[in-house]
């Protein structure tokens, strides 16, 4: 009787360890069966056709930044960085009066180094002196044609003075007073200027868009093909993109030298469209 139980409970055990090893199986032959259908999933494809799909979305700038190089020389260096930090005084107080924010200015770099002209140095004025040779004929005096050499010191750099410069960059977000910042910048005695350049802050839905048209693109003719090929399209097996890259257009850049106070007006300056450009590649094993 006890044997008959043991038995049938052995029976049990092993027909719920086999109902689980089985769906445990199961589970994982449809979890690879699904994964094959992914991008890289299942075998190696020996098969592959690669098609490429280009994608641009266009947006107005919203920011404008204005980069300017303040240079300064003097003997001394403490007066060079005296020059430099006097008219930075003078930029920044105008950047707060036009309502520029200080975290949309930054210092990109300070440099600060000595100057050195090379100067050669004055030879002897004196003549050489000639040398009397018993061995050699003479001309008369008994002189020959062997000079002792004038030795005539090398040139050498002197510290001619300091060079300061301080390079600074600002953003715009208000665009209608770009033209009034590089004005303003300039009318302060900042010689150095580049820019404004237009760009799109937050650019990133722009980018998801220009890459959703070119994935459109390239699966447009992935399926074109394999219609006019006859061949089928079955998986993805590689993807990649090279672009999300902005285009500028209209894009002012402005190298401006010294220019007196107040002689012109400030410059108007359209800021265009950007173009965001995605290029990607797609490529599916085929059958």
């Amino acid at each position: 009787m006890e044997q008959s139980i043991e038995k049938s409970r052995l029976l049990k055990a092993g027909f719920v360890l086999l109902i689980i090893l089985t769906a445990y199986y199961a589970t994982k032959i449809i979890t690879e069966v699904k994964g094959y259908n992914y991008i890289g999933g299942g075998a190696t494809a020996s098969n592959t056709m690669t098609f490429n799909g280009t994608g641009d979305v266009s947006g107005t700038p919203d920011l404008a930044t204005i980069s300017f190089t303040i240079q300064e020389d003097a003997t001394l260096a403490k007066d060079a960085q005296t020059k430099v930090t006097t008219k930075e005084a003078a930029v920044l107080a105008f950047l707060d009066k036009s309502g520029i924010a200080k975290k949309d200015i930054k210092t990109e770099n300070y440099n600060s180094y000595p100057k050195y002209e090379y100067r050669n140095s004055i030879c002897p004025q004196y003549p050489a002196v000639p040398m009397m040779n018993s061995g050699s004929v003479s001309s008369g005096s008994g002189a020959v044609s062997s000079y002792v050499p004038v030795y005539c010191p090398p040139g050498k750099s002197i510290l001619t003075g300091y060079e300061v410069s301080e390079n600074i960059s600002v953003k715009v977000h208000d665009l209608t007073k770009a033209g009034d910042i590089v004005s303003g910048i300039t009318n302060v005695g900042i010689s150095n200027l580049n820019g404004p350049s237009f760009s799109i802050e937050n650019q990133d839905k722009l980018t998801e868009q220009a890459r959703k048209i070119a994935i459109d693109d390239a699966q447009a003719k992935a399926k074109t093909l394999a219609s006019d090929l006859g061949v089928h399209l079955v998986r993805i097996v590689n993807f990649s993109e090279n672009g999300n890259y902005p285009m500028m257009y209209a894009s002012k850049g402005m190298a401006l030298d010294s220019v007196a106070p107040s002689a012109a007006p400030s410059p108007i300056l359209p800021t265009g469209e950007n173009k965001i450009t995605s290029n990607v590649s797609i490529t599916y094993e085929i059958r």
